[in-house]
């Protein structure tokens, strides 16, 4: 199968402009399991979006539970691009009618003061370059139809990433035991997903880490300023129209989002 990166890639720009989810891009537009064309499909995305005057500010980091590389077929995460556009302020109303398939996670978000470019990164170094953490919650989002994707299909979807969320208290590094940090996500003063940093690759600075390499591999590393979202510390629950969740980390504090009522706005 020959792959039309340009074409594939508009299929899901079309989709997230026009609220209409695509059918699943494996076996279609990508063949199943071709990774790395899956990765060009995302690019050939991110340099519409650069060139239409968004802004690059990060970067997230999908796939670090086991049960949802097992459930994938897959054994390593995988990771999107974040730009300006999808971040949300602490507790501001998201419109639902920006999103085609919503659902939640939290997740700490590290935010770097250096830059990584080297690919042979240690834990000493990432500990010098993250400046501050944050609690996140990540509202991820899918244009392929009914969420139905294999690897291929996130990761060209730009990892499946919506919009993200970031609180407003910085925590230092050294203040928190990320892979003890427990976390509960909750929804009118209910738990509905609850988890810890050590389901996150083991320690979410297992993910960074994993993510600078790969990125300074590639020739694309993380940078002074970017932030970097871990990958969740739990499951990820639909939104519920109207709805408002609250993520709370232990050492890191809380974040809130909440969703309008109706996909018309």
């Amino acid at each position: 199968m020959t792959v039309d990166y340009e074409t594939a890639a508009q299929e899901l720009i079309v989709a997230r402009e026009s609220g209409r989810p695509c059918p699943p891009l494996r076996g279609r537009l990508i063949p199943d399991g071709d990774v790395d064309s899956a990765y060009l499909v995302q690019q050939a995305q991110v340099r519409q979006w650069l060139g239409g005057g968004h802004r690059r500010v990060g970067a997230k980091i999908g796939l670090t539970s086991r049960a949802v590389q097992e459930s994938l077929g897959v054994y390593q995460p995988d990771f999107g691009v974040l730009t300006e556009e999808t971040a949300v302020p602490d507790g501001v109303e998201v419109p639902l009618g920006r999103l085609l398939q919503p659902r939640v996670e939290a997740e700490i978000a590290f935010v770097l003061g250096a830059d990584l470019p080297d690919e042979r990164v240690t834990t000493a170094d990432l500990t010098r370059a993250v400046d501050h953490l944050l609690p996140a919650i990540e509202i991820v989002d899918s244009r392929i139809a009914g969420w139905d994707i294999a690897i291929v299909d996130t990761v060209a979807d730009n990892a499946s990433s919506g919009l993200f969320v970031l609180g407003t208290t910085p925590r230092r590094l050294a203040d928190v035991d990320l892979r003890l940090a427990g976390m509960v996500l909750e929804h009118a003063g209910e738990p509905i997903s609850v988890g810890a940093g050590a389901a996150c690759l083991g320690n979410p600075l297992h993910a960074l880490a994993w993510l600078a390499r790969t990125l300074a591999r590639i020739g694309d590393p993380l940078c002074a300023g970017d932030v970097v979202l871990s990958g969740a510390l739990g499951p990820m629950v639909p939104v519920t129209p109207g709805a408002a969740y609250e993520a709370r980390i232990s050492g890191l504090g809380s974040v809130r989002t909440c969703f309008t009522k109706g996909v018309e706005e």
